[in-house]
């Protein structure tokens, strides 16, 4: 039997909040080849790994605000607007202020972290505060209360059961689609 241990998200990564480089300055986007996310992206999005968003933005965009260049495997959560859409960076991405995303530590498994995550969305949501939308503050999130595996091995098994899984949903929804159309 896996041994589990009661930890905080802080113990399993680094929480990276975002920001959005001023959309007064069109040197901040165009051209851009940056991977740039916000939570409209995720709310059509139906799989684990995101590319890219609707919009990049450029090298000065980047430079001109607070978000910062994540890198591959990074869980990206949308802390507002709504709270609790989550993807894995396929590739670095950068993120605007409504996500609080987590660079997992090396014994962490990147999809397992995706799941609990999911997993952990409405508890999550009821941490967040605020009176014209709710927000999970940075500091909520490191500190959100969590059980995983000890071992990044079991970690691993787990994430590939459920991962299966929704490899055969995606797969039905595709062939869905195709005939549909």
């Amino acid at each position: 039997m896996a041994e589990w241990i009661d930890c905080k998200i802080s113990d399993i990564g680094t929480v990276v909040g975002g920001a959005t480089p001023s959309t007064q300055k069109p040197e901040n986007y165009e051209g851009g080849d940056i991977a740039w996310i916000t939570p409209k992206d995720l709310s059509t999005f139906s799989g684990r790994y995101i590319e890219r968003g609707e919009r990049n933005i450029t090298e000065t965009g980047l430079k001109s605000c607070s978000t910062q260049l994540m890198p591959v495997d990074t869980v990206l959560f949308s802390s507002r607007a709504p709270i609790g859409y989550v993807a894995i960076a396929a590739n670095e991405v950068c993120t605007n202020q409504g996500f609080k995303s987590v660079i997992p530590n090396d014994n962490i498994a990147p999809l397992f972290l995706y799941y609990l995550l999911k997993y952990n969305k409405d508890r999550i949501e009821k941490l967040g505060s605020g009176t014209t939308f709710k927000e999970v503050s940075g500091n909520t999130m490191k500190n959100i209360e969590v059980r995983v595996p000890k071992y990044k091995k079991m970690q691993s098994r787990i994430a590939s059961i459920l991962g299966s899984i929704d490899d055969k949903i995606e797969e039905n929804a595709r062939i869905n689609n195709n005939l549909a159309a």
